[in-house]
């Protein structure tokens, strides 16, 4: 087994790879270097964390969490809160609407009074928005490189992307009656009664296969994307649990084998019948 030393040292490339995809997609005046600090922290805490009996490869587990890694650094650069950004937002709204009334400028009180607030929220708006306008002025960059859009960024809908490609992964290797049912239920959308007729069993077998099916799923996901919120297994050598790490490794391999996941999240069709991959015996009997 490898040390923790090791798996890093084996795995710093991917640190390196990470911060050059996500370059591509931010403003150049974000610093290289304080990216690859969080990415390279992220693979050192991956590899402290990391779980080799949930059989998802690490490499496949480390990039996940660098990508994470850098996301959230990205977002601590951007000083202007939600908030900020939404009183600002009302302010620029009232004014106009004020302006358009009034036919002039409307006063910091009149401001204040259409907007319900008293004056002293009215300056600390101005100056929030005052302090966002003088962010874009700085040497070096474009008002069309730093304003941020309210929508998800390349960055938030890559890894929401990558989130779906293991979700369908998670469906694709789920035992043959778990993925019927979640199959009808939800990409189907058929009703239960439809489902059990089908399967030849009753509605609240359906909905018990229902909720058995989505805590397999969960957990399979959370061995890759969060290994420590999968719980233990009560006789880790038995049938049940070496049947879950089984599915486990299979949903990881599918993952794996597929090419780069849509950008805008888009999630294929989910085959009703497993694809030739999954070799772990069905956990339903």
């Amino acid at each position: 087994m490898n040390t923790i030393d090791e798996l890093v040292r084996e795995h710093l490339p991917l640190v390196g790879y990470n911060v050059n995809e996500m370059l591509h997609r931010v403003p150049p005046s974000v610093s290289r270097d304080e990216l690859a600090s969080a990415g390279a922290l992220a693979l050192v805490l991956a590899a402290r964390a990391y779980d080799p009996s949930t059989n998802v490869p690490f490499a496949r587990y480390a990039s996940l969490r660098i990508k994470g890694a850098l996301i959230d650094e990205l977002r601590s650069m951007d000083w202007a809160s939600r908030g900020a950004r939404r009183r600002g937002r009302e302010l620029e709204a009232a004014v106009e609407q004020l302006r358009g009334v009034l036919g002039r400028t409307p006063t910091r009180e009149e401001t204040a009074h259409a907007m319900g607030v008293d004056v002293a929220a009215v300056d600390a708006a101005r100056a929030d928005a005052e302090r966002r306008v003088l962010s874009l002025d700085l040497p070096d960059s474009t008002v069309a490189d730093t304003v941020r859009d309210e929508s998800a960024g390349p960055e938030d809908a890559l890894l929401a992307a990558e989130r779906v490609h293991w979700l369908r992964a998670a469906v694709a290797e789920l035992p043959e009656r778990l993925r019927t049912v979640v199959v009808g239920l939800y990409l189907e959308d058929r009703s239960v009664a439809e489902v059990a007729a089908d399967l030849g069993v009753t509605q609240s077998r359906v909905s018990q296969l229902r909720t058995e099916a989505l805590a397999l799923m969960r957990d399979g996901l959370n061995a890759a994307f969060e290994p420590g919120l999968v719980p233990a297994a009560e006789r880790p050598q038995g049938v049940a649990a070496r049947r879950r790490q089984g599915y486990f490794a299979a949903v990881a391999a599918r993952a794996a084998l597929a090419p780069a996941v849509h950008v805008d999240g888009r999630l294929d069709t989910v085959p009703t019948q497993r694809e030739p991959l999954g070799q772990h015996a069905d956990l339903v009997g």
